[in-house]
């Protein structure tokens, strides 16, 4: 009964806020909720607040005591969701993929079954000796993609 009226609580906000998107919602023991969000344009402190708001304000410590906690998705985390990948087009990942192969690269292009890299490569020249720098892609399925984060470079 709890956990289904926090959901629907958390739903509420959400559909009010539609930049906004749940990551992951966890009800640990003693009633410890446990909120990560994300948004389209990024999540303010002023969101943090309104979620755990509409929430607290609406559960009754009376009757049932809990802690809450809500978040923003940091860059720690990782990628899990589509609309995650989609607001990060043009920053360079990192992806490590089912046979535990890494690949770097700019996300440039993202839909709902796939992302696609591109990086720059330096290989063997086709004649002769030395190397030249080659511009390569790939297509990447999300049912492939073991974790992803976004790189920061300083």
């Amino acid at each position: 009964m709890f956990k289904q009226k926090v959901t629907n609580l958390l739903q509420e906000v959400l559909e009010e806020e539609s930049s906004l998107f749940l990551i992951s919602k966890e009800i640990k023991a003693g009633n410890k909720i446990v909120i990560v969000i994300d948004g389209d344009n990024g999540v303010t402190l002023s969101d943090c607040m309104k979620v755990s708001r509409h929430i607290e304000h609406n559960l009754d410590r009376e009757e049932e005591d809990f802690s809450l906690e809500v978040y923003s998705s940091g860059i720690s985390e990782g990628i899990t969701h589509i609309r995650q990948y989609k607001k990060n087009v043009g920053r360079k990942l990192e992806v490590i993929v089912e046979d535990s192969s890494k690949i770097e690269g700019t996300l440039i292009a993202v839909d709902d079954e796939k992302i696609k890299l591109q990086w720059k490569a330096r290989e063997p020249k086709p004649i002769g000796k030395g190397k030249v720098t080659v511009q390569k892609e790939q297509e990447i399925p999300y049912e492939n993609i073991v974790k992803a984060k976004v790189m920061v470079t300083f």
